[in-house]
């Protein structure tokens, strides 16, 4: 039972059905676009993380590929360097290599060891 208020007599106890069915036809048509709203709302949110996903997957990719690709120049300049180094020519330049790289060692250490006497003797 439900009281139903009359405009003519005041309050009246009745068993009307009208009025149920009247309420849920309100509760339905406010609940299916409050519901399609928060479905909306999810869609919305699920996207923006896909996207946000899909930003972190492609720099991923991006730093990979870099990666791939120093690796392959590295291969590539070894191989070359190994090649050049073959062979009678690669005996003789190997040879030039090591005797420039000793040279350029000596005078590397010959300049420290001038500068660093000055510092010393001025010390002194």
């Amino acid at each position: 039972m439900t009281t139903i208020w009359r405009n003519d007599v005041g309050p009246s106890l009745t068993h009307n059905n009208d009025t149920n069915a009247n309420n849920d036809t309100i509760m339905a048509s406010v609940m299916q676009p409050l519901s399609k709203f928060v479905n909306s709302l999810m869609g919305i949110f699920v996207s923006l993380m896909n996207s946000v996903f899909a930003v972190f997957q492609a720099i991923f990719a991006l730093g990979a590929n870099i990666v791939n690709s120093v690796l392959a120049i590295m291969k590539h300049l070894v191989t070359m360097v190994m090649e050049l180094f073959s062979g009678i020519f690669g005996f003789i330049a190997a040879n030039f290599v090591a005797i420039a790289v000793l040279g350029g060692a000596y005078y590397i250490y010959t300049v420290y060891q001038s500068r660093n006497r000055g510092s010393l003797k001025a010390r002194n």
